[in-house]
């Protein structure tokens, strides 16, 4: 479906991410230290995450891979190992007192990564190219924005315009633009606080030029800065709040009558089995009783229910009410299927098994269904269609193997030394090796099949099951084991803490060869998301368990993952997990779908994933077409 108009676009360049995030990993020295890509470049040492950002983006190649190792050298050198996280707290609650706290932590963040700056040089020789290509593309920018700026009349953020040109001036004759009347005045002495930046030794002092010039800045200035061009964390610098307890739940302001009944119950009063304890006497007067949760006034009473019934989820909302429970006699859950997601989830929540993006992912493994008449009807005719390339390759790879099988295994150029050695001396080209053991007949392969099983895959999905049928029928006939299997994540039932994926393995290794097999394929329909790294690397663990020496993992999807909270990084999760299951010896190509021309912008983002190990189909329909030579060569190359 071609889209008219394409919002966040921005596909993430997985190797160079996974070099970047290599260089914070190495020069932090913590394996456990983040890359992430923001708004604004910072580091977060709570969490371990070094945040680059997209000021980078839309540049040349150089500039780009500069500037994004600026943003490192500075975060991990710079900020990790040489600023006073006490001083910049201290800071902050200082600033947060002004009129103009945005301009003073801006201007902190300024100063400070001029020190850190120097340091990186000293310390790295080898970062100056770097930090001279940031300079040159921030002066560009900042000269741009200052007049326009200065056309809109926002002189809080012409002034720090000019300060950044005035700190970063390529010659000391370069004067600075004129804003108005009370800021040009101020100038001569702000130019010569801010060339202090250059001898402070430690935030301490950074800290201090601030507050000074925040001092003159308040007086000349009556508007906060408007945009934001560096960013100061309040949180990273700031204490961790205390984490909430059943005391803090708790009402804490009095109640508007602290008193208790003196009439003692006489047991005569109306009792509800199921009586909660919020349930109160709004008067004095004993009698019908009352429910109301926001219990503003009201006497106490010594009337206490006794009953209790069966707990249920919903209670989760009334946690902070006192109420009895007891132990349900319907124990047997074994025929529900929320039970069973529950004790998946438990398996899977917060694990980092799977990588870090799918830590709350599990995976939810599906039975196949039992094919239906239209099932076995629309297989017969897939069947049909498929069937000259399946009896063509059948032959091929049949005569492939008899060739082998009869191909002499003497007068060889390598193998076992033959003791006919005369020829060693009597032939220009002598053919002195041999081999013992006769060839097998058998190709020793397998292959898994990956199907995506997203919403996007509406109108690719029958042509899909058209070329796994392809497969199928081939295999079957070569008696190769495979498998395949639909993924999709459930959007509904998503949240921050889990995230269900089902795994329906409409065809597995024990059932493939079996006569009659393959109907089974037609249950496979589009669902919802799709996370493909995790989804990747369930497969590399049931491939890793065969015995067989080739194996294959193909991968039909027809775009970029797309799953809850795996906008930004599920492109470079699936290419770790691919790169993963390559390490251990399988074979991962992808044959990307599509029903229109492919793009420059999905060609890359696939070759992000897969490399060149890719088959781009622009027109879905000729799938077998595009399957039958990729089949032919990966059953030869088993051989």
């Amino acid at each position: 479906m071609q889209r008219f108009i394409q919002f966040n676009d921005e596909t993430i360049d997985s190797f160079l991410f996974m070099e970047l995030s290599d260089l914070a990993k190495t020069l932090s020295k913590n394996s456990g230290m983040e890359l992430e890509y923001g708004p604004h470049s910072y580091l977060d040492h709570k969490n371990e995450k070094v945040f680059v950002t997209h000021f980078w983006d839309h540049r040349s190649k150089v500039e780009e891979l500069h500037g994004l190792k600026s943003d490192i050298f500075l975060r991990t050198i710079g900020n990790l190992k040489h600023t006073d996280v006490s001083k910049t707290a201290e800071y902050i609650e200082k600033v947060k007192e002004t009129r103009l706290s945005s301009l003073g932590k801006q201007l902190f963040v300024l100063g400070e990564d001029i020190r850190l700056e120097e340091i990186c040089k000293r310390e790295r020789p080898g970062t100056k190219k770097a930090f001279a290509t940031r300079r040159s593309l921030y002066r560009q920018h900042f000269q741009s924005q200052l007049k326009v700026n200065l056309v809109k009349s926002v002189f809080t953020d012409s002034l720090f315009n000019s300060i950044y040109l005035i700190l970063n001036a390529q010659s000391p004759l370069e004067q600075a633009a004129s804003i108005n009347e009370r800021i040009d005045l101020a100038m001569p002495y702000v130019s010569s606080t801010l060339s202090r930046f250059f001898e402070t030794e430690s935030t301490e002092d950074v800290s201090r030029i601030c507050l000074e010039l925040m001092e003159v800045f308040e007086e000349i200035l009556e508007k906060d800065m408007l945009n934001e061009y560096f960013h100061l964390p309040e949180k990273v610098f700031t204490q961790d709040e205390q984490g909430m307890t059943i005391e803090d739940l708790k009402r804490k302001d009095p109640l508007q009558n602290d008193d208790t009944l003196e009439e003692k119950s006489t047991g005569e009063e109306e009792v509800f089995e199921e009586e909660m304890k919020t349930w109160h006497r709004e008067t004095s007067d004993k009698g019908d009783s009352f429910l109301q949760f926001d219990l503003d006034q009201g006497s106490k009473s010594d009337l206490l229910g006794n009953g209790v019934r069966e707990g249920d989820e919903g209670d989760q909302a009334l946690g902070m009410v006192q109420g009895s429970s007891q132990e349900t006699a319907n124990k047997d859950f074994s025929q529900m299927e929320a039970a069973r997601q529950d004790h998946e989830e438990e398996k899977g929540g917060g694990e980092t098994e799977y990588g870090k993006e799918n830590r709350f992912a599990y995976p939810i493994f599906l039975k196949p269904d039992h094919p239906n008449y239209e099932d076995f009807k629309a297989y017969d005719h897939n069947k049909g269609l498929i069937s000259p390339y399946q009896k063509k390759l059948q032959k091929m790879i049949e005569k492939t193997l008899e060739h082998k099988k009869i191909l002499p295994r003497s007068d060889l150029h390598f193998g076992r030394l033959n003791k006919k050695l005369l020829r060693f001396l009597t032939d220009d080209n002598p053919r002195l090796f041999h081999k013992k053991q006769n060839p097998s007949t058998e190709i020793d392969a397998v292959f898994s099949l990956l199907v995506d099983c997203s919403a996007s895959m509406y109108d690719k999905m029958e042509q899909t099951k058209l070329g796994i049928t392809l497969f199928h029928e081939s295999l079957k006939s070569l008696r190769v084991p495979h498998e395949v299997v639909g993924f999709w994540e459930d959007t509904n039932h998503a949240t921050e803490t889990k995230q269900p994926n089902y795994m329906k393995a409409v065809l597995d290794f024990r059932t493939s060869l079996k006569p009659g097999m393959g109907a089974e394929i037609m249950s496979l329909q589009p669902e919802e998301d799709n996370r493909d790294g995790f989804a990747i690397r369930l497969m590399t663990e049931r491939l890793l368990q065969r015995s067989e020496k080739q194996k294959f993992l193909l991968v039909f999807s027809d775009g970029e993952p797309a799953a809850f909270g795996y906008e930004q990084n599920g492109i470079v999760d699936t290419h770790e997990a691919v790169l993963q299951a390559r390490k251990q010896g399988i074979e991962v190509i992808n044959v990307f779908l599509s029903n229109d021309e492919i793009t420059e912008a999905q060609r890359k983002m696939i070759e992000n994933i897969y490399g060149k190990f890719s088959i781009l189909v622009s027109n879905v329909e000729e799938l077998p077409d595009v399957l039958f030579p990729l089949l032919r060569r990966l059953l030869i190359k088993s051989i």
